[in-house]
C-alpha cells in the first residue's frame, strides 16, 4: 500500500461529503446504550458458568461480573439519576427516557444478581470446597478454632474497627463508596445500671460497623489446609468488645455505590493536577446510586437505611449471597495451579532472537505484536534498550495506564539520567487510575522528565512511543504503536496489537502528533494517521463510503471492523447504508453495540458477534476490501462518538503487505471461526452461541503465534 492509497481521492472525498441516507434512530433501529452494555456484562456472567472452565476461573468472571457493575453504577447509572435529578427531558438515541431506563437496568439486573448468587453458592463453593478449600460458619467452628478467630480479632481488627450508632447526638454517619459493613441493633444489657449509664441508653439504637478494606475479607483458620472465616463472622462473633455492657442482634451486610465520575475543564496543567487532587478528595463524598443489603436484612433496618443514606427503593438491591464477590478472588491469589488455566508462554519474535540491536532489526522491517501471545517484555526492552543506547538523543510517548512499579517509568527515568531528552504525556484523567497517574507524574517531573498533560479539553488515549537516534549524519525516528495501555501488567490479561517500525511517513506523523498534542501544533496534515479528533471521523466516513461505491461498481467490498464499542450514531448510519448497498459487514464488538443487525431493509447484511473468553479483547482492527486492494489499521479509537471527537486517538495503516495479509486472514480470520467465546447478536438484543461441529477457540489458537 503506497503513500496515495490511505490519501482521500477526489472521488472519496466527494463521497465523504455526501450526507448519510439513514437520518433518523429510534427502538427499532438502535439499540439502549445501557442495555447493551447489560447484555455484554450476561455475557460475563455466562462465562463463569462455561463447564469446561477450572473452578477458579468461573469465580474470577464471577467477581469480574461484579467489578463492571460496580464501575457501571459508579459512572452510567450515575449520569442517569443527574439527569433525572436535574429535570433533563432529552431522550436517549432510542428513544427511551432516564426514568424508563433507569427502571428498565432493575428490571433485567436483578434476575442476574440471583442467578450469580445461586451459581456461586450452590456450585463454585462446592467444587471449592471438593477442592479443600472452605469458607466455615463461625457457629459451626470448634472452641480451639473460635480462640485462634478471637485472637485474631484483638490482634488485628479491634484496633481498627470503629463502630457507630445513630440516636439524636450521633447522626446518621456517611456511609463511604463500596465499603462493606455490618448493621446491627444494640440495647444496654441489665448490669448496665451499675455502671450509672443507664440514663444514656434507652431502647435499641441502630449501629454500623464498617469492615476494614485493608484487610482479607477471609480470615485464615488454617491457610496451609484451605480453611477460612469470613471477616465478618469474625467481628459479629466479638462485638461485646466492641459494645461493652450491651446487647447486639444479629448483623447484617450492606454496601453503597456511589457516583465517581470527573469532568473538569482547565486550561493550565499545573490546575489540572491541583484541581484533580481536590476532584478525587470530593468523589468519596458523591451521591448514592446504589444499596445493596443482605437477603436477611430487617424490613425496618433497610428503612432505616434507606433514609439515612438518601436512596429509593429502586436502588435497593437485596442480595441472597456472599456480598461483594471480589473479595473472593483472594482465594485465586492461592497455589493452586490445577484450579486455574494452565499458563500460557508468552513468545518472542523470532527476529529478536538474534543479537543485532532491536534499532537494526526494526530499521530492516515492521515488527508485529499481539499480546498476550507476545510477550510485552518486547516493548520494555526496545524502550530499555533506548533509554541506554548512547545513539538515542530523544524519546517521546503517551502514557494512558501504566499501573505501579512500572518497567517503563523506570525507563524513562534512566533514559534522562543519561541525559536524553525525555518527554512524557500523562493523561491524568484516566479513569479510576488518577491518583496513581498523579503519583507517578510526580515522580517523573521530579526526574527531571518533562512531563505534559496534552490538551486540557481532549482525554490523550493514543498509545505512542517515539524514539529518535541520530545514525551516522542523519537522525533515525523509531515508532511502537499500540491498540491497548504501556502497562505489563495489563497486557498478560487483554489482547492487543502493536506495531515497531522505521517507516520515515509514519515517524514523522509521529513527531507531527507530539508536536500537536504538546505544543498546540495545529497540524492537521499527516501522510498516514488517522487522528481524532482531527480527520479520523472524516477518513472513516470515506473508507466505509468507498465500500459502497465499490460494491456498486462491481468491484469487491467488505468490511471486518473489530472493536470494544459501537455505538456512534452517525458511523452506525454509515453502516446502514453500506449494508443496505450490499456490502457485507462483519463486525467483532466485545461490549457494548448500539447497532442493530440482520435487520430486514436495514442491517440485512451485517453480522455482530461479541468475543468474550480467557482474555479481554481489547484489540482495534479496522478491515477493507477496497476493491481488491486490501487495507487494514490498528489503533486506540472505538466507534463511540468520545472516541471520534474528544479524545486524540490514533489509528495506523498497517503498511508491510505481509503484517497486512497476516492481520486479516489469520488474526480477524480466526476470530470469526471462533465457536467457543463467540456469540452471535441478535436482532432482538440477545445473544446466541455460534454452533459448528467441532469447537474452535481463537484464543488458544492464537497461543504459540503472537508475532510476525
Amino acid at each position: 500500500m503506497t503513500h496515495d492509497d490511505i490519501k482521500p481521492s477526489r472521488e472519496t472525498s466527494e463521497a465523504g461529503s455526501e450526507p448519510s441516507k439513514t437520518q433518523s434512530f429510534d427502538g427499532a433501529t438502535l439499540f439502549n446504550r445501557e442495555l447493551s452494555w447489560l447484555e455484554f456484562n450476561r455475557r460475563v456472567l455466562e462465562e463463569a458458568m462455561a463447564e469446561n472452565l477450572p473452578v477458579l476461573e468461573r469465580l474470577k468472571f464471577l467477581a469480574i461480573f461484579s467489578t463492571n457493575l460496580d464501575e457501571f453504577f459508579m459512572i452510567r447509572v450515575s449520569g442517569l439519576k443527574e439527569q433525572l435529578e436535574g429535570g433533563v427531558a432529552d431522550l436517549s438515541a432510542d428513544g427511551m427516557t432516564p426514568a424508563e431506563q433507569l427502571r428498565e437496568i432493575g428490571k433485567r439486573l436483578r434476575p442476574m444478581l440471583k442467578r450469580q448468587a445461586a451459581y456461586l453458592r450452590e456450585v463454585v463453593l462446592p467444587q471449592l470446597a471438593a477442592a479443600k478449600i472452605t469458607i466455615e460458619p463461625y457457629k459451626s467452628l470448634n472452641a480451639k478454632d473460635r480462640k485462634k478467630l478471637e485472637k485474631y480479632f484483638h490482634d488485628n481488627l479491634f484496633p481498627i474497627l470503629t463502630p457507630q450508632s445513630v440516636d439524636s447526638s450521633h447522626p446518621f454517619p456517611y456511609i463511604s463508596n463500596l465499603s462493606v459493613n455490618i448493621g446491627l441493633y444494640i440495647e444496654p444489657s441489665r448490669n448496665i445500671a451499675q455502671k450509672n449509664l443507664k440514663h444514656l441508653f434507652r431502647g435499641k439504637r441502630f449501629a454500623r460497623i464498617k469492615l476494614p478494606p485493608t484487610l482479607p475479607r477471609l480470615v485464615p483458620i488454617s491457610e496451609k489446609h484451605g480453611r477460612f472465616a469470613l471477616m465478618e463472622e469474625v467481628v459479629a462473633a466479638n462485638a461485646q468488645a466492641l459494645f461493652p455492657n450491651m446487647k447486639t442482634s444479629d448483623g447484617h451486610l450492606f454496601r453503597v455505590t456511589r457516583d465517581a465520575d470527573i469532568e473538569l475543564r482547565e486550561d493550565e496543567a499545573g490546575d489540572l493536577m491541583r484541581t484533580l487532587e481536590r476532584e478525587l478528595q470530593r468523589r468519596r463524598f458523591r451521591f448514592p446510586v446504589r444499596l445493596e443489603v443482605s437477603d436477611s436484612m430487617p424490613d425496618k433496618m433497610l428503612k432505616l437505611l434507606t433514609e439515612g443514606i438518601g436512596v429509593d427503593d429502586q436502588d435497593v438491591y437485596r442480595i441472597d449471597g456472599f456480598l461483594d464477590i471480589p473479595a473472593l478472588m483472594q482465594f485465586y491469589s492461592m497455589d493452586r495451579p490445577l484450579l486455574k488455566e494452565r499458563p500460557i508462554s508468552p513468545i518472542v519474535p523470532a527476529v529478536l532472537h538474534e543479537k543485532k540491536s532491536i534499532f537494526d532489526v526494526i530499521k530492516k522491517h515492521d515488527v508485529l505484536l499481539h499480546h498476550p501471545y507476545t510477550s510485552f517484555s518486547v516493548v520494555t526492552d526496545f524502550l530499555a534498550q533506548a533509554a541506554e543506547d548512547p545513539d538515542v538523543q530523544a524519546i517521546k510517548m503517551c502514557l494512558y495506564r501504566t499501573g505501579k512499579d512500572s518497567p517503563v517509568v523506570e525507563s524513562l527515568i534512566r533514559a534522562t539520567q543519561r541525559g536524553k531528552q525525555v518527554t512524557a504525556l500523562v493523561e491524568l484523567m484516566a479513569r479510576f487510575d488518577e491518583e496513581n497517574n498523579i503519583e507517578w507524574a510526580r515522580r517523573l517531573e521530579n526526574e527531571g522528565v518533562h512531563v505534559v498533560y496534552g490538551i486540557s479539553t481532549l482525554k490523550t488515549h493514543s498509545k505512542v512511543l517515539l524514539v529518535v537516534r541520530r545514525e551516522k549524519d542523519k537522525l533515525v525516528r523509531y515508532v511502537h504503536f499500540g491498540t491497548g495501555n504501556y502497562n505489563p501488567a495489563t497486557s498478560r490479561i487483554y489482547t492487543d496489537l502493536g506495531l515497531l517500525t522505521a517507516d520515515e511517513d509514519i515517524g514523522e506523523d509521529a513527531t507531527s502528533l507530539f508536536n500537536f498534542l504538546t505544543g498546540y501544533s495545529q497540524q492537521d496534515k499527516y501522510h498516514r494517521l488517522l487522528v481524532a479528533p482531527l480527520n479520523l471521523r472524516e477518513k472513516l466516513t470515506s473508507l466505509v463510503r468507498r465500500e459502497c461505491r465499490n460494491k456498486l461498481d462491481g468491484k469487491p467490498a467488505r468490511m471486518i471492523i473489530k472493536m470494544n464499542s459501537l455505538t456512534d450514531e452517525k458511523m452506525i448510519a454509515e453502516l446502514y447504508d453500506a449494508s443496505q448497498a450490499g456490502v457485507e459487514i462483519d463486525l467483532i464488538v466485545r461490549g457494548i453495540c448500539a447497532l442493530r443487525p440482520g435487520v430486514k431493509g436495514l442491517s440485512s447484511n451485517i453480522r455482530v458477534r461479541s468475543l468474550v473468553g480467557r482474555f479481554l479483547e481489547h484489540s482495534r482492527i479496522f478491515y477493507f476490501a477496497n476493491g481488491g486492494d486490501e487495507e487494514v489499521y490498528i489503533g486506540s479509537a472505538d466507534w463511540m462518538s468520545r472516541n471520534l471527537d474528544r479524545r486524540v486517538e490514533v489509528i495506523l495503516p498497517v503498511v508491510d503487505p505481509e503484517i497486512r495479509s497476516y492481520i486479516a486472514n489469520e488474526v480477524l480470520g480466526l476470530y470469526l471461526r471462533d465457536n467457543c467465546n463467540a456469540r452471535f447478536l441478535r436482532p432482538d438484543g440477545t445473544y446466541k452461541k455460534i454452533s459448528g461441529n467441532e469447537p474452535f477457540d481463537a484464543q488458544a489458537a492464537f497461543v504459540g503465534r503472537g508475532a510476525f
